[in-house]
């Protein structure tokens, strides 16, 4: 019978010890980057329908579907709002990012954001825009930089925008600075609100 070293023993049932009570610590990963993505799409065309009439439709160059999250990440992609059961194109717009959270209808979008409501004629251009699709609001953050234009001249920079789609109404938190153009002629009229 060969006799086992007591210092050999002892360590080997130390290693084991830590072997199996081991754990390790990746650090703080959001859900999102710890997770793949349920579906990966490229250059895809989402409509989105209500009462059987397409309302919205997104197109992206890359899509990522999480289910467990229930959101759909966008990047360079494109979008219209329409109306007339999908005849008619009442706003259009995009940004190079988008989270669009499937159940609500909610977006947030980022890195050059850039929205065109034809009926008003106003032109919107800021880097983040959320959308909330019950309330029907867009907003911004409250030190976020908003340029609206219009053909006709108008032009101004504002922060901390809040629209109300269904109102037709917007508000800043911050300054407002810049020309409006009433269009009846009028010379423009110079905004400066800080």
């Amino acid at each position: 019978m060969k006799k086992i070293n007591p210092i050999y023993g002892a360590l080997c049932i130390l290693f084991f010890l830590i072997a199996t009570s081991c754990t390790f610590d990746y650090g703080e990963l959001e859900n999102s980057e710890r997770e793949l993505p349920d579906l990966v799409m490229l250059n895809v065309e989402y409509i989105r329908v209500k009462s059987a009439d397409p309302i919205a439709r997104v197109q992206a160059e890359r899509a990522e579907r999480y289910e467990k999250q229930g959101v759909m990440k966008l990047e360079n992609f494109t979008f219209e709002q329409l109306g007339d059961k999908g005849q008619e194109v009442n706003t259009q717009g995009g940004a190079g990012n988008a989270l669009l959270e499937i159940n609500s209808g909610d977006i947030t979008m980022t890195n050059g954001v850039r929205i065109a409501v034809e009926s008003e004629d106003i032109i919107l251009a800021t880097d983040k825009l959320e959308w909330k699709d019950e309330m029907h609001i867009l907003s911004t953050g409250a030190e976020d930089k908003v340029d609206i234009f219009r053909e006709n001249g108008t032009h101004f920079i504002g922060t901390g925008l809040t629209a109300n789609a269904r109102t037709r109404s917007f508000e800043f938190s911050g300054g407002v600075d810049g020309n409006y153009v009433q269009d009846d002629d009028e010379e423009p009229e110079t905004i400066n609100e800080n």
